[in-house]
């Protein structure tokens, strides 16, 4: 398998901040260029109803700072590694993230994260993706013939 291009998609949890190490290490041990992503999902649309009185540019501004300077901490966390771009995306995040795999001919997604984001990156995909959570995030049953529902594998 060659992995050239790996796109880490970040939501700033500390379950992401985890997933550094293992990122850094593929990244390396696979000679790699690296992008890291954030998406900024469009709140407009969702608070719209809720708050219309919300100064959206204003917001917009802010969230785009706030993730930009965390962006690159991230970046700094890497230690000077070269071959590394990152990039702030808007939209629905499992879509941008989708999106931009394609448009970069990523080979591997690495997440720091679960849930239904993840979920969906994993069942669109068509690359590998790796999941790194901590076990006490982790909601499946360790034992694959069970589903969290209580539904029997065979």
């Amino acid at each position: 398998m060659e992995i050239k291009r790996i796109l880490f998609a970040t939501d700033f949890s500390a379950t992401a901040s985890k997933a550094v190490p293992y990122v850094a290490d593929m990244t390396k041990r696979y000679e790699a260029k690296l992008y890291i992503v954030h998406v900024i999902q469009d709140i407009e649309k969702i608070t719209e109803w809720y708050a219309p009185k919300v100064n959206m540019d204003e917001l917009h501004k802010t969230m785009e700072a706030k993730a930009l300077k965390e962006l690159e901490r991230y970046v700094k966390e890497f230690g000077g590694y070269k071959d590394l771009e990152y990039r702030l995306l808007k939209g629905v995040p499992h879509e941008e993230i989708l999106k931009f795999k394609r448009d970069n001919k990523i080979d591997l997604i690495i997440l720091g994260t679960t849930g239904s984001i993840a979920d969906k990156i994993m069942k669109e995909s068509r690359r590998p993706v790796l999941i790194v959570a901590p076990r006490e995030e982790m909601t499946e049953s360790m034992d694959p013939r069970l589903c969290s529902g209580g539904e029997i594998r065979l």
